[in-house]
């Protein structure tokens, strides 16, 4: 099974280039399902479906037409399905300390369970083999993020803590039952941990594989999302994803000659110039902006038609992250891909929170991540078409000054 990852910023149309993307697939006779991971569900309105058609489903998928389906997780849906001894605890707990039942009930749905019931889902699709291409749907880009970190951060539970709270409570009850004011977690709450995190396995893999898994980042020509684009770009190789198209939607028509819009035209042109030299290699798609609102099946894949035309929307177009940051023995490294070029070829610079790669006249910049603010490049080497470099603590800011490139 094939999975898209379609995030940016929020109102860039994600949702509809998503929705775009399913529609076209499935006229191609693929089955596919477009599940939107975002809490604002807006799926249902893309297709422009009746209310009460996705209402009845209750979260469970709908037929759109032919090889289409649609899915909005509902969460309170969930709770029954998977959280039920996890939320019945919560809700208890609550309860005990004065908060009215309903209200309870409704703060028993915390944070996370909209995340963590998609992936139960795709890795369920996966195992079944249920549709040929999944189409996710994400939340703008933060919250997308908090998607794709879930998998490790629950795994990192289940080693480290999971086993060794259940096992203390299990001996110490007994005196803390007599102690506490609150109710403890029964073994039913721990069971149902339990039975999440086997649903769960296999699926960091499975969403970190370039050949089923690929992000596609959505942006518009303007600073403030480019901008935000770029430190998504960045996360996402962080946490071992790979980004294989940058879609650069609502460009001005070439037909548009108001002069209202040549500001915009020149603003547009100079981002959409930003946008190629900081992603490439990553392709970068463009669309341009509609007479109306995409909305409806027969607009979507028109949409879809524009925005792919003899692609194919379900190939992965790179295998690899352009580049990643890594820890070893106490330094941090970046290592980049850079094939065919030789080290007397490279200058390294820093500037703000950017790490400038130059090559001849093209120069590439790399995001910094802000857990390495007041660290500093302390050597870089070119080997096997890979660029090196490793970060060292400084006790001082580090000056916005050429590094001394590897000899």
């Amino acid at each position: 099974m094939r999975i898209l990852l379609f995030t940016g910023k929020g109102g860039v149309g994600k949702t509809t280039i998503a929705a775009a993307t399913g529609a076209t697939l499935a006229a191609r006779g693929l089955r596919t399902l477009v599940m939107s991971v975002d809490a604002a569900h807006s799926l249902a309105d893309a297709f422009d479906l009746d209310v009460s058609l996705t209402d009845r489903h209750r979260g469970r998928p709908v037929e759109v037409s032919e090889n289409l389906w649609i899915q909005e997780i509902d969460v309170t849906e969930e709770v029954g399905r998977h959280w039920k001894d996890i939320s019945g605890y919560v809700t208890t707990l609550l309860a005990v300390t004065g908060v009215e039942e309903v209200l309870a009930e409704e703060l028993a749905i915390f944070p996370g369970m909209d995340e963590v019931s998609a992936l139960l889902y795709i890795n369920r699709y996966a195992r079944e083999e249920a549709y040929d291409v999944l189409v996710l749907d994400c939340a703008p880009t933060g919250e997308s993020l908090r998607f794709v970190s879930l998998p490790p951060t629950l795994d990192w539970y289940m080693r480290k803590v999971f086993r060794l709270q259940r096992a203390l409570l299990k001996v110490a009850r007994p005196i803390a039952a007599k102690m506490a004011d609150v109710p403890l977690p029964p073994d039913r709450y721990f069971d149902n941990v339990q039975s999440l995190a086997e649903k769960l396995e296999g699926v960091d893999a499975l969403l970190k594989d370039p050949r089923t898994t690929t992000v596609r980042l959505v942006t518009n020509p303007e600073k403030i999302v480019i901008r935000e684009t770029q430190r998504a770009f960045m996360y996402f190789g962080l946490y071992g994803f790979t980004v294989d198209a940058v879609i650069v939607n609502r460009l001005l028509p070439a037909g548009v000659s108001d002069p209202f819009f040549d500001r915009w035209r020149k603003t547009q042109t100079a981002f959409l110039g930003e946008a190629h030299r900081y992603f490439d290699p990553v392709p970068i798609w463009t669309l341009p902006l509609e007479e109306d609102q995409v909305v409806g099946l027969p607009n979507l894949s028109a949409l879809g038609r524009t925005l792919y035309g003899d692609r194919d929307p379900a190939a992965s177009y790179r295998g690899e992250a352009p580049y990643s940051y890594r820890k070893k023995g106490g330094l941090y490294v970046l290592s980049l891909n850079l094939p065919f070029v030789e080290k007397d070829e490279i200058d390294l610079a820093i500037v703000g929170a950017d790490l400038i790669v130059r090559i001849g006249n093209v120069r590439h910049h790399i995001p910094i991540p802000r857990t390495l603010a007041g660290w500093s490049p302390a050597g870089a080497r070119v080997e096997d078409g890979k660029l090196t470099v490793k970060f060292q603590l400084t006790k001082k800011e580090v000056p916005d000054v050429p590094v001394q490139r590897n000899a």
